[in-house]
């Protein structure tokens, strides 16, 4: 499953992988939200309920497209959160990685607090 990411005339393809929140994520699409940084770290709120799966972790790489359980959001990771403990992103807590974004990262630095995010099927 592919879908594509569009934020401040940008945009994005993102592969997503074979699990139980990929599928949940697909089926809810099109989404539109504002966006929130946390470091560089893009979230924003998402309308599903998923469990933490057996493989959830705070460990992401860059690119890694997750979904937070805590307050279902939606995570987009492109480099040092605050809880980072080295040059890798890392999560407030456990997530569950559901895709990657396949191509250059380096546009999300630019990306502000309250900027409209879509992502649709491609």
């Amino acid at each position: 499953m592919y879908i594509q990411i569009k934020i401040s005339n940008m945009t994005f393809k993102a592969v997503l992988n074979d699990s139980e929140t990929a599928r949940a994520i697909y089926d809810v699409l099109p989404l539109k939200q504002p966006v929130h940084r946390w470091g560089d770290e893009i979230y924003f709120d998402i309308p599903i309920n998923v469990k933490s799966s057996s493989d959830a972790s705070a460990e992401v790489e860059e690119g890694d497209l997750a979904y937070w359980h805590v307050n279902p959001a939606f995570c987009i990771f492109f480099g040092r959160t605050p809880v980072s403990t080295s040059d890798k992103p890392r999560a407030l807590s456990h997530v569950n990685v559901f895709g990657k974004i396949t191509g250059d990262l380096s546009g999300l630095k630019k990306v502000k607090d309250r900027d409209i995010i879509t992502v649709e099927m491609c």
